[in-house]
Parts: structure tokens; C-alpha cells; sequence
């Protein structure tokens, strides 16, 4: 790719193209005039090219790979799934509020994700307004784009009910948009996924074993993404309908490894990947791929003394962040039982912790946990492009944004709802015969909410999916009351907050306040 040619960082539809509105105008014609050979010339012929247009859709990647970690992080502090963790009460204030319900419209997080969705807007709404041409590359160039600015606005309406729709690039008069109908942004979603789908343009893996073919986005990826959207929409019929378009097709299979192997950088791509955001085991480009997003979820290394297999296995120099909640273990229990092969490839209790070979330092107090370990995201040895104990952020693990398990569950949901329960029932069966778990007789939506939390747990589902079925409130309205410690005395409740907790408000994020107060026009989300 060319020096950064795509360097700007977009903040937010409005705190961003307001005060940056020159710089649009002017910089971004100094950014693209650099001398190579002559003159590149302007953004407005830049994407007049193959090469161009491919730089331009690489930069889009990009910005989506650099929005993973918030995006990440924000979603699953959200959910029930995990305490925040960390060093010690306050090691990160702003997640700490997130998972216990105590933040405002001022959060550095959610302005980040909120802003960094538009980025990703913004850079698909170059590729698909400025292109100019009708080669094949052109063509896939701006389908791929539509599926990124679809993705981009199910994020906002599902998080932000109201944020504004931008199908296009703004001009200067436009900056101010006001909130938007959130018909309007599903409208946009379901346009800009089927045209993707049927512009002949997204090509399908040639097989279920194809890793090279699903590098990029793919029409099944389009499909999956729209099949997502209806069942969102309360449009069940037409989710199952999409769904099934994407497991017919035969291209994608339940990874039949171990189960955790499916999460490490040795099954990048696998059969089960619908679309996950690549990272390269280059330690020539090795600073290129630095995230802090395994690198926060390693178990506490400095709380812990490590010995015989796992001193030989995990990557040390982690900061112990989003540990299993006791409730999501004791949901796997119920569900599978205490020595369901599932559960113990998802997390470790303290007592098996030790068996591998971890424990504890004497008088140490691993914050945020209630002694139990994540362990299907543990980072390896073997992930990492270096070995650095001081600081493991240089893993070449894949990204995942979507995996199989997710499109069988949301069809196994829509045909449920849409009242075919025999498919619904082989879609839930196809996932618990890989959990080597007995298929059921019947299925129910709560055995399809439980089956969902269980196999996709911290994975960035869970908060959108409660807030939908309306089971918010109640599973999370005592999030943040007390936070624990563990240490070799077992749990102890050694901090707590006054206020806490998912309320009616927490239906919809509030809109960063530094949108509120930079354009007149935008209204606060309701109660914010």
C-alpha cells in the first residue's frame, strides 16, 4: 500500500467532518499529491484504477481491523458474560464503568466506537461514491464496500437506535445531520446487503475447506450479515430464508478440531470463518500487527506462578482482563454439566487451573474474578509472531467477527419463530453434537437463548442479543452492585457501588456528548 495515503482517522459523522472540514478540502489533495514517478493527482482521480481502487479497499480492511478492539472490548463489558478485571480496582475506570452500568454520555469508549463506525462509513462511502470504472475489481470494490457500511450501520442502530444514516459523502452543508428514524438505517442495511448479493460481483469460496477464498468478504458473508439484520428486524421469515442460503450453499462447517483450537492463529480461516479480520506471523511487519486485544485477556501474569505444561504453552506477559462470570459457568453446568466437554474447552475453574500448572502467587488478588479463567482466548506460545513475556501484543490470531455457530444459531431462531421447528431443531443439534452434548427432542426459544449465550460467549453477541428479546433488565440489572477478588482464600466482595446496573435507558447508548454539543441538530437518546 502506498505511504499512508488513507491516513485520516475519522471522528464521528460530526465532531469530525465539522472542524475538519478544511482539512478535507485541502489536506487530503496535499495527502494524495505525492511525487512517485509524477504526480498520483487528486482524490477525485485517484480511484480511476485497478491498483488504486485496491489500495483504497485494503485501507478499509484497515479501519475496520483497528476498530476490533473497541468494538470488542465495548460490547462484552456490556454483557453478563465477564467481569472487567484488570491489576487492581481502577487499572481501566472507563471498562469498569461500562461493565457495571455506571457510565455517561461522556465515555471515552463508546465516543470512540461511535466515531469509529463512521470511520468505517467514511471509508467505504469513498470507495463506493468516488470509484469510476467498470473493471471486475472496481465492481467487487464497491459491493465489499456496501457490506462494510451495512455492517457499520447495524452497529449503530443496534447500539444507538438513532444515530444518523450517511449513504453517502457529505458536503459541507450536510455535517449537521439530525438523528435519524431507525427504519431509515435498516432500510439502508437490507439496500446496500442485497445489492451486494446480487450485483454478481462477491465471489463464494470454491469449498467448505477454502481459506484463501474467505479472506475477503464473500457473497455468503453479504447473505449472513442481511440474515442477521431481518431476524434483528423481527422479519423471521425472510432471516430464515437468508440463513439458509448461506448453509446451503455448503461452503461453511462446524470447525471439527478441539474445540478451542478453532480460536488460535494455527486455524486462521477455517472451514467454520465467516469473516474474521487477518493478521499476518511476519516479525519483519511485526509492529504491524500489535493489538492489545489478547494481550488484555491473558490471565494476570504478574498475580500468578506458572509451571510444567503451562509455562511451556501460554503466552505470559498478559494483563487479565474480561474473566468468566460464576452465573456464565453455572449456566454451562446446568446446561451440559460440570464435565461437559464445551465448557472445559471455554474456561478453567481455579482448581483445574492448578492441575495445569498455574497458581496463584501467595497473597495475590486477581481482581475482577470469581475463580474462574477464560481459556478458549487464552493466547499460546504458538500465537504469537514473538515470544515477548514482558508484553505479548503481537499475536497473528485472526480477528473474528463472524463464525458458522453464530449463522446456525440465528437460523435456527428464525425458522423457530417463523414456525419451522424441525429445522430449528437440526440447526441447535449441528452445535451440540460438536459440544458432544445429547441432541434434543424439541427446542423452545430459551433452549436457543441458552445454547447462544454457551457457544458464543464473549464474542461480541451477547449485550444486542438481550436488549432484543427484552431480557436486559433482568440479567443485568444487578451488574456492578459488588465486584469480586480472588486469592488463595478463595472470593471475597471488596468493592461496590451505589448506584449500578442495566435501567430502561441502557436500551439504547447515549449519544456521545461530544456530538451533542457540536451539532445543534441531534436530540439525546431517551433518558441519556
Amino acid at each position: 500500500m502506498k505511504k499512508n495515503i488513507y491516513k485520516m482517522v475519522v471522528a464521528g459523522v460530526f465532531s469530525f467532518l465539522l472542524p475538519l472540514s478544511s482539512f478535507l478540502v485541502v489536506s487530503c489533495d496535499s495527502e494524495l499529491d505525492i511525487a512517485k514517478h509524477g504526480n498520483l493527482g487528486s482524490m477525485e482521480d485517484f480511484y480511476t484504477n485497478d491498483e488504486n481502487t485496491m489500495q483504497a479497499t485494503s485501507s478499509l480492511y484497515l479501519q475496520m481491523r483497528s476498530l476490533h478492539y473497541n468494538w470488542f472490548m465495548t460490547k462484552n463489558c456490556l454483557s453478563d458474560d465477564v467481569w472487567t478485571g484488570g491489576g487492581s480496582r481502577g487499572d481501566n475506570a472507563e471498562m469498569e464503568k461500562l461493565n457495571e452500568y455506571t457510565f455517561g454520555t461522556d465515555h471515552g469508549m463508546i465516543q470512540s466506537l461511535y466515531s469509529g463506525l463512521y470511520g468505517v462509513i467514511y471509508k467505504a462511502n469513498l470507495i463506493i461514491d468516488k470509484t469510476q470504472g467498470e473493471t471486475s475489481i472496481m465492481k467487487r470494490a464497491i459491493n465489499e464496500a456496501k457490506v462494510f457500511r451495512a455492517w457499520a450501520s447495524f452497529e449503530l442502530v443496534t447500539l444507538f437506535g438513532t444515530a444518523p444514516v450517511v449513504d453517502h459523502l457529505l458536503e459541507p452543508g450536510e455535517y449537521r445531520l439530525g438523528n435519524s428514524d431507525p427504519a431509515e438505517m435498516w432500510a439502508l442495511i437490507e439496500n446496500d446487503l442485497n445489492e451486494a448479493i446480487n450485483s454478481g460481483t462477491l465471489p463464494s469460496k470454491s469449498d467448505v475447506n477454502d481459506a484463501e477464498g474467505g479472506i475477503r468478504i464473500t457473497k455468503e458473508t453479504a447473505q449472513a450479515f442481511l440474515g442477521k439484520a431481518y431476524l434483528f428486524e423481527g422479519k423471521n421469515s425472510e432471516a430464515a430464508a437468508m440463513l439458509d442460503n448461506v448453509i446451503n450453499s455448503g461452503k461453511y462447517a462446524l470447525y471439527q478440531g478441539e474445540y478451542d483450537a478453532q480460536f488460535h492463529a494455527a486455524a486462521n480461516n477455517n472451514c467454520e470463518s465467516v469473516f474474521e479480520l487477518q493478521k499476518r506471523n511476519d516479525t519483519e511487519q511485526m509492529w504491524n500487527q500489535f493489538d492489545m486485544y489478547l494481550l488484555m485477556q491473558g490471565w494476570r501474569t504478574d498475580k500468578m506462578n506458572y509451571s510444567g505444561q503451562a509455562a511451556n504453552v501460554i503466552a505470559q506477559g498478559t494483563y487479565g482482563f474480561m474473566n468468566p462470570r460464576k452465573s456464565l459457568y453455572d449456566a454451562f453446568v446446568a446446561w451440559e454439566g460440570a464435565n461437559g466437554y464445551r465448557l472445559n474447552k471455554t474456561m478453567m475453574t481455579y482448581e483445574q487451573l492448578k492441575n495445569f500448572g498455574v497458581s496463584i502467587q501467595t497473597g495475590a488478588l486477581v481482581y475482577g474474578c470469581e475463580g474462574y479463567f477464560m481459556w478458549k482466548n487464552q493466547s499460546l506460545k504458538e500465537d504469537c509472531v514473538v515470544d515477548q513475556s514482558f508484553f505479548q501484543g503481537v499475536q497473528f490470531t485472526n480477528l473474528k467477527i463472524m463464525r458458522y455457530a453464530e449463522v446456525l444459531l440465528l437460523a435456527a431462531e428464525a425458522q423457530l419463530q417463523a414456525g419451522n421447528s424441525s429445522k430449528a431443531l437440526d440447526y441447535i443439534n449441528q452445535i451440540r453434537v460438536r459440544a458432544k452434548e445429547t441432541p434434543l427432542t424439541s427446542v423452545t426459544l430459551n433452549d436457543i437463548k441458552t445454547e447462544k449465550r454457551l457457544e458464543l460467549c464473549n464474542e461480541s453477541v451477547r449485550f444486542q442479543d438481550l436488549v432484543r428479546w427484552g431480557d436486559a433488565a433482568s440479567a443485568l440489572g444487578q451488574q456492578g452492585k459488588e465486584i469480586p477478588a480472588f486469592g488463595t482464600e478463595g472470593v471475597q466482595w471488596l468493592f461496590k457501588n451505589d448506584k449500578y446496573g442495566f435501567q430502561e435507558k441502557h436500551n439504547l447508548l447515549p449519544i456521545p456528548l461530544k456530538e451533542i454539543e457540536l451539532n445543534p441538530n441531534m436530540t439525546q437518546n431517551t433518558g441519556w
